[in-house]
C-alpha cells in the first residue's frame, strides 16, 4: 500500500501534480476540496477570504479511515500535511517562483489581501515547515515551470527512498525540473 500526500499553497501546482501521478501510477486521487464538501467539514464560512475553515484534526481522522481502506492514493490538500506522517509514504510539497505565484493567485481571481496572504504563505514555507514539525520527509517540487513527464518519472523512479535529491538530476535535462 502507498500514500502519497501532496500539500502547498493554493496555486502552486498541487492538484495538476497530485491528478497526473495518480493517472500514471493509477492511485486513487482524493480531492481535500471534496472531502471537506462531503463530510461537512467547513466549521464556518470567513467571507472575508471567501473560505471555510476547517479543523485539520478532524480533515486529518476522515483521511485516516480512508487510508485504513484504500490502497494506493494520493491525497491533494493544502491540509494533508497534517495527515500523521505513519501513515504516509511520501509527502510531496509543491512550490513556484514568487513572480509566477502571485501571477497564478491573481488569474484565479483572488483578491489583494487573498494573494498577500498566499505569498506571505509560500515566503515562509508554512507548508513545508509544518509537514517537518508534523514528522514528514518532505520532497520539495518546484512547478514553476510546470509539471512535465520528466518531472513525474523522477518522482516515481524515486517512491522507494526518503527524499529526490536534486544533485542527481540529469544535468544535460532541459527541462530543468526542481525536485530536492
Amino acid at each position: 500500500m502507498a500514500v502519497i500526500i501532496i500539500s502547498g499553497t493554493p496555486c502552486t501546482g498541487k492538484t495538476t501534480l497530485a491528478r497526473l501521478l495518480a493517472e500514471k501510477l493509477k492511485y486513487i486521487y482524493i480531492d481535500g476540496n471534496e472531502l471537506i464538501k462531503q463530510y461537512n467539514l467547513g466549521e464556518e464560512f470567513d467571507n472575508e477570504r471567501d473560505s471555510w475553515i476547517v479543523d485539520a484534526e478532524k480533515f486529518s481522522k476522515v483521511v485516516e479511515d480512508i487510508i485504513a481502506s484504500e490502497k494506493n492514493i494520493i491525497i491533494d490538500s493544502h491540509l494533508s500535511h497534517y495527515i500523521p506522517c505513519d501513515l504516509v509514504d511520501l509527502c510531496i510539497i509543491t512550490k513556484c517562483n514568487l513572480k509566477v505565484f502571485k501571477k497564478r493567485l491573481e488569474e484565479r481571481g483572488y483578491d489583494k489581501k487573498k494573494v498577500s496572504e498566499n505569498l506571505d504563505s509560500e515566503i515562509f514555507g508554512v507548508c513545508e515547515e509544518e509537514a517537518k514539525e508534523r514528522g514528514h520527509n518532505v520532497v520539495e517540487i518546484d512547478t514553476t515551470k510546470g509539471i512535465s513527464d520528466n518531472m513525474i518519472n523522477k518522482i516515481i523512479e524515486n517512491l522507494n527512498i526518503e527524499t529526490v535529491n536534486a544533485d542527481e538530476e540529469d544535468e544535460n535535462d532541459d527541462d530543468n525540473d526542481s525536485i530536492k
